[in-house]
């Protein structure tokens, strides 16, 4: 259970995306992610000089370096290409289709067992989803064809590494330390070849890419790699669906958004949906 709750702490982080990023000011997209990606890796790599004995975690088969590079990195790669290519509400749609991939393809890892209150949970979770992406409508169109590939394999990408970091389960957090640093250097690249520099314009907009660092792109994802590895992978996709609803809470109290009935119902269903994906451990009889 308590990795499973360090795993929900990524989520409550990833929650903060949004608000962090609306402040971080006009910054392109890999720019940012260079700079936060590189913050992200510093407390790893402030372990790793405390305690130099933990820098051979570091040497893993190129198997899990693949996944984790591919993961991070391609992720957010995929997930800036849908952006550009097509419209947000529909490419946030389609690639938050991950949290329900998770759930469902959790049923291939050895000794899981996929339940229907599992995918109700999850599909509760996508509809609530939808209610706040698209409050106000979405269409699909042809002509953004290549955003919504982008989006959808955004989603596999997510699910896919979430999945196959389960099944790295012996190999420590620290490596993602590593993942970190890859991905800033590729973002890096990415920035120099497809961008032009913006710099933050005010400290208020240091603080919060400092914070995006820290926390969204950072300790977000030590947590992550931990909960899915050692915590109840099912229940973590099924809670994933509160990010966006959390986000925009954070939003409406900051006075970013303003609140409605719609915002509620889709609180509702979210909550209930994990709470349902979570009855065998809600309801679980008590042993005398």
């Amino acid at each position: 259970m308590r990795a499973t709750l360090i795993g929900f702490s990524a989520i409550g982080m990833w929650s903060l995306l949004a608000l962090m990023t609306a402040a971080s000011g006009t910054m392109p997209p890999f720019q940012l992610s260079a700079i936060a990606f590189s913050i992200g890796s510093l407390p790893g790599i402030a372990v790793l000089i405390a305690r130099p004995e933990r820098r051979a975690l570091l040497r893993q088969p190129i198997q899990v370096w693949l996944v984790g590079i591919i993961g991070l990195f391609g992720y957010h790669f995929l997930y800036f290409t849908a952006l550009r290519n097509a419209p947000a509400v529909e490419a946030g749609l389609i690639a938050y289709l991950w949290p329900l991939l998770i759930v469902v393809g959790s049923a291939l890892l050895p000794g899981e067992r996929l339940r229907w209150f599992h995918v109700a949970g999850a599909l509760a979770g996508f509809v609530g989803t939808i209610m706040i992406v698209a409050r106000n409508g979405f269409a699909f169109d042809s002509a953004y064809t290549l955003g919504y590939g982008a989006a959808l394999a955004c989603a596999f990408t997510w699910a896919a590494y979430s999945l196959l970091t389960r099944r790295f389960e012996a190999v420590s957090t620290d490596v993602v330390t590593g993942f970190c640093l890859v991905t800033a250097a590729l973002s890096l690249i990415c920035h120099v070849a497809l961008e032009t520099t913006v710099w933050p314009q005010s400290s208020w907009e240091w603080l919060a890419v400092v914070g995006l660092g820290l926390l969204p792109v950072g300790a977000a994802f030590y947590a992550w790699d931990y909960g899915v590895k050692n915590g109840d992978i099912q229940i973590l996709g099924v809670a994933s669906y509160a990010a966006p609803i959390l986000s925009t809470l954070i939003l409406v109290v900051f006075g970013f958004a303003e609140p409605s009935l719609r915002l509620a119902l889709a609180c509702l269903l979210v909550t209930g949906g994990a709470v349902l994906a979570s009855k065998e451990i809600i309801f679980k009889p008590q042993t005398p």
